[in-house]
């Protein structure tokens, strides 16, 4: 219960510049060791700003991700036991109390991230479907902390960045002025990291 128990424990919260918590130690060390066996396809991206591609419809870009799901599940045994803290009651009923949101009847959704050199995110909301939102980062080969999530004022000027450090994240839920993404940065290898979500649409792994 390693994820629960960082968040009854290793939990802090800001206000600067919209309601957020950084997380510590939310990830067992075998769970980041699946984070990094998996590996990702190599080739030229199309960055666009977004994580999908949407823009352009780079196709490599939407394969540098991958949702942990019924099929997979029995390969990443740690993620999936991060899915199954997730759709508890004790870990919805604490995260509701911190985000004064109803969590009844949504669904966990689960994705390793891999971002390459020249990737970045434009500022945005996220979709009011996100109940909660969270990115765990993982580092353990030496980029750089300034690669942690950019926060931004309403005006869209960065107001702070999270550091990059291996097994720490955040936690917020989308708000009017909620604006996040990523400044271009050097990536040395990769920016690789773990979002967790709330969803109200059906995923495979409906809370409890």
């Amino acid at each position: 219960m390693t994820f629960i128990n960082a968040l009854k424990n290793n939990l802090s919260h800001s206000n600067v510049p919209f309601n957020h918590w950084i997380i510590n130690n939310p990830l067992s060390e075998k769970a980041i060791d699946e984070i990094y066996s998996i590996n990702f396809p190599e080739g030229k991206v199309i960055f666009d700003g977004t994580r999908a591609g949407d823009k352009t419809g780079d196709n490599l870009l939407s394969k540098l991700r991958i949702f942990i799901n019924k099929d997979n599940a029995e390969e990443y045994p740690e993620l999936s036991g991060l899915v199954k803290e997730m759709q508890s009651k004790e870990c919805t009923d604490i995260i509701s109390n911190l985000i004064n949101r109803d969590l009844n009847n949504s669904y966990v959704r689960l994705e390793v991230i891999a971002d390459r050199d020249g990737f970045w995110l434009e500022p945005h909301c996220d979709i009011k479907e996100k109940l909660m939102s969270s990115i765990l980062f993982v580092n353990r080969y030496g980029e750089n902390e300034n690669l942690g999530t950019d926060f931004y004022t309403p005006d869209l000027k960065v107001a702070k960045t999270l550091p990059y450090k291996n097994n720490t994240g955040y936690i917020f839920t989308s708000e009017k002025n909620s604006w996040h993404g990523l400044e271009k940065k050097k990536i040395k290898k990769e920016r690789r990291c773990l979002q967790l979500n709330y969803v109200t649409f059906e995923t495979e792994w409906p809370v409890d």
